[in-house]
């Protein structure tokens, strides 16, 4: 935690590091993402964490859900909206055992759930994590 602080951030400041973060994608990529939705949890729910074969919550820190822009088709109208799920404590403590900035690492996250919104390798993920920043 940074000095002085004396709790955990909460969920909205982690929605305020990701959008942020979102706000400094180049103006292309921001474009296809108006239709995302950006879901901050505590934890993934035991569904998707078995689904994942994830046996520890705090060993996912984001999600993304959806089709990736290029798959979808008109055949995909009337589905759940694509959502990019952050796992605050999961996140908080990566945070606290890495050392990394809060800003960072949920940057990190986000960049990397929005790269599979856009079916980008992990090459390409970390090209557009260095544009943002």
């Amino acid at each position: 935690m940074s000095e002085g602080q004396t709790m955990a951030p909460g969920a909205e400041r982690i929605e305020a590091i990701a959008r942020a973060t979102i706000a400094k994608l180049p103006s292309e990529f921001i474009a296809h993402l108006g239709n995302v939705v950006l879901h901050i949890e505590e934890f993934a729910d035991d569904a998707t964490l078995a689904e994942m074969g994830i046996e520890n919550p705090f060993e996912l820190t984001g999600l993304y859900s959806g089709l990736a822009v290029g798959s979808k088709s008109i055949d995909h109208s009337g589905t759940m909206p694509d959502m990019i799920h952050l796992y605050r404590r999961a996140i908080l403590d990566e945070w606290v055992e890495t050392g990394v900035t809060l800003e960072a690492l949920v940057a990190h996250v986000v960049i990397h759930e929005i790269g599979h919104h856009f079916g980008l390798s992990d090459e390409d993920m970390h090209r557009l994590e260095e544009l943002a920043g």
